[in-house]
């Protein structure tokens, strides 16, 4: 079926070419990383339990997964047993390679993150741009397995069987692999950094990444597996979600308003092929930043995304060009084509002022971050209410960029248009994914550049870095949030057309020009306060288990303080794998009711209040998510960096009150930004997938042909 789709939109061609050049240029770019020199004995040491204990979290968390996914696997067979256009094991297929290649990519980027911290230490003893190209290529190792993995994996099953619905279940499988990796790892990195500076830094005042510290080494696993492997399950998962709801939106609205078979393949294929002109852009925006970061990596990082947007229209429309050149197609669709391709431009557009507004209101060169650090003098309180209050104010430059971005692209092709804003603004996640992975490494070499006795000069320079990388990061989480919000409005708007044109949808809705979300409507108004509430449950959830395991770390730590005296005098080593136990076990123990937000109730309110209940749903939970989400991530990197400025010598430096006050914000801001904040990209993606996934099942005669079961009660 699709041969004829290849051989006519041939343009597809392009899409399997930059994924493979993705995957050429990311092994070039390893062996660079695999030659670097891993430094002295004591490096080497650290860096294997760093890598050892990385080792076992995601070993533990994969076996975990096993079940889950083989469990939901079965599941989907059973709901699309006898599905005409997708037959069960097609989409079981798809599902459970969504998810094998959503691991893969995390583990293999891991893998090279770990193995690159003690080389990036190493590095800065012959100066800053070496040690910025080791950080930074291995970082754009997993920028490129991350979206080649993620685009030749839609290709593929495009190319195999045509149909995008067939996606859905690869989309779903990234995101159920996604939600474990950002929520498990976030859980698993706060822990042990709130621990070990609540104990270590306050109690003990020993310095960041002290190795007498008995958290030190699990806070060096958890940025990896939270940073790393978490945000790259996380940005596979959005990508891939924002191609497949452009793709669907295309299928469904074009198909069904009577256009040739060469105008439907053309604009199904667009997210793809605009896509790939961003994976090329990416590609071309990496050795732009590994170019220019020799002197000055925090520009370099921002620039070259800059960079890298603008080759990215470029070769979109050059892209755009050839497409419109195919045989057949019509000029109407030509039209469409170019319009899109803007709808694009202005998505990566409002991705740039969700980055800069996160740059201005996290980084430390900036007011608000000072302004918070200056209110630590005052107290403690204090700094919490000067760096939430910032942090709620950070939310309303975002917002006016989607809505921006959303009413040109209406405007230009209405919800198809919403749909390919999102997918260009996941364009050049390859970038964006390099430039987040930079951050935890750079972060690992400068504890292992402490604890392997390097100089001060050397500490200083990785310390540098790590600026860098805080900064590099949030933008990151900032691009992200405001990625999935657009991505799952295009989902949400393909649930609710795949539902209008559903074949065994009950009349009264089939009817409809399109399926109202009526607020008048009781089961509609329920169903979208019970949306409101699942952002801030799930949130809870994981702040109370960093909370909970923190409590435990903490006693440890300090057990073996006491208990072992010689610790800090530096004569006898701490046991680290206590540590690094306690923060696996507990973050993996506390996933159960996060899965259950995610996956199930999406699928209780689809069978109690029908398609349109369960859209209103999806409705208040995306819009209410996107808004804490922005909320949890600027607060929690603002307290960060403001806790940074003092130690930098600001404000009296370290052992001042105004710094005991800053360690208790970014204590608190640990959970928000790294676990919480950014896990929710993840549950309203999973939760908006589940609807598309299990759409056949509310259209079941027992649950009223989409109606619901508790929609009668309404009328």
């Amino acid at each position: 079926m699709l041969l004829e789709v290849i051989l006519e939109v041939w343009t597809l061609w392009f899409v399997l070419a930059a994924a493979i050049a993705s995957f050429i240029v990311a092994f070039i770019l390893k062996k660079r990383v695999d030659v670097a020199d891993p430094g002295n004995e004591e490096m080497v040491k650290v860096q294997g339990y760093i890598r050892d204990g990385a080792s076992t979290f995601i070993k533990r968390q994969y076996i975990t997964l096993a079940y889950f996914v083989g469990g939901l696997a079965i599941i989907i067979a059973l709901v699309y047993w006898g599905n005409i256009r997708v037959p069960w094991y097609l989409m079981v297929i798809s599902y459970l390679a969504g998810s094998g290649a959503s691991a893969w990519a995390g583990w293999l980027g891991m893998k090279v993150g770990v193995d690159a911290n003690a080389k990036t230490a190493q590095a800065s003893t012959k100066g800053l741009a070496p040690a910025f190209n080791v950080s930074f290529f291995a970082g754009a190792v997993m920028g490129l397995i991350v979206v080649g993995a993620a685009l030749g994996g839609v290709w593929l099953l495009y190319f195999v069987f045509g149909d995008p619905l067939v996606i859905l279940g690869f989309s779903f499988g990234a995101s159920s692999i996604a939600l474990f990796a950002k929520a498990g790892g976030g859980i698993y990195t706060k822990t042990a950094d709130v621990a070990a500076d609540l104990v270590g830094k306050v109690e003990y005042s020993l310095p960041e990444d002290d190795p007498r510290n008995p958290a030190s080494i699990a806070d060096n696993v958890g940025d990896n597996v939270g940073d790393i492997a978490g945000m790259g399950a996380d940005l596979f998962d959005s990508y891939v979600a924002s191609i497949l709801g452009a793709m669907l939106l295309a299928f469904s609205w074009i198909g069904a308003r009577g256009y040739t078979t060469t105008d439907i393949n053309l604009m199904t294929s667009f997210p793809l092929v605009i896509s790939a002109a961003g994976l090329i852009a990416s590609i071309l925006g990496i050795f732009i930043i590994g170019k220019m970061g020799k002197s000055t990596p925090g520009k370099a990082l921002n620039l070259g995304t800059y960079i890298a947007t603008l080759i990215f229209i470029a070769v979109g429309a050059l892209f755009t060009f050839f497409m419109t050149l195919t045989e057949g197609v019509s000029e109407d669709i030509k039209s469409q084509l170019w319009r899109n391709l803007w709808a694009g431009v202005f998505g990566v557009a409002s991705g740039l002022v969700i980055g800069l507004t996160t740059d201005y209101f996290t980084n430390d060169e900036k007011r608000p971050t000072q302004l918070t650090a200056e209110s630590s003098e005052q107290g403690h309180a204090l700094n919490i209410l000067t760096g939430f209050s910032y942090g709620l104010l950070s939310v309303a430059p975002p917002i006016i960029g989607i809505v921006i971005a959303m009413g040109v692209a209406y405007w230009l092709d209405g919800l198809i248009g919403v749909a390919n804003a999102s997918t260009g603004m996941l364009a050049i996640v390859g970038t964006i994914v390099s430039n987040d992975a930079f951050g935890p490494i750079v972060d690992n070499a400068r504890g292992i550049a402490e604890q392997g006795g390097l100089s001060e000069k050397e500490i200083a320079l990785c310390d540098r870095l790590d600026s860098a990388g805080n900064t590099a990061k949030a933008i990151t989480k900032g691009f992200a949030i405001g990625a999935a919000a657009l991505t799952v409005l295009a989902l949400l708007y393909a649930f609710m057309e795949e539902a209008k044109h559903n074949p065994d949808i009950a009349q009264a809705l089939k009817d409809m020009e399109t399926i109202s979300l009526d607020l008048m409507t009781p089961a509609v108004m329920i169903s979208a306060l019970l949306g409101t509430a699942v952002p801030m449950v799930y949130s809870a959830v994981l702040i109370m288990a960093v909370d909970k395991n923190a409590q435990v770390m903490v006693k440890e730590i300090r057990r073996q303080f006491e208990e072992n005296p010689a610790i800090l005098k530096g004569t006898e080593p701490a046991d680290f794998e206590k540590c690094i136990d306690i923060a696996t076990k507990g973050s993996l123990k506390e996933l159960i009711v996060p899965i259950l937000l995610s996956v199930v109730s999406p699928l209780v309110v689809g069978v109690l209040f029908g398609v349109q209940g369960l859209g209103a749903f999806l409705a208040s939970t995306i819009l209410i998510g996107f808004v804490f989400a922005l909320l949890l991530s600027n607060s929690g990197g603002m307290w960060d960096n403001a806790k940074k400025y003092i130690e930098d010598g600001h404000l009296g430096g370290k052992g001042t009150f105004a710094h005991a006050a800053a360690v208790t914000g970014d204590t608190v801001g640990d959970p928000f930004k790294d676990t919480a904040g950014p896990s929710i990209n993840t549950l309203i993606t999973v939760m908006s997938l589940t609807a598309s996934m299990f759409l056949s099942l509310f259209m079941l005669d027992i649950f009223n042909n989409g109606q619901g079961l508790l929609m009668n009660l309404f009328v």
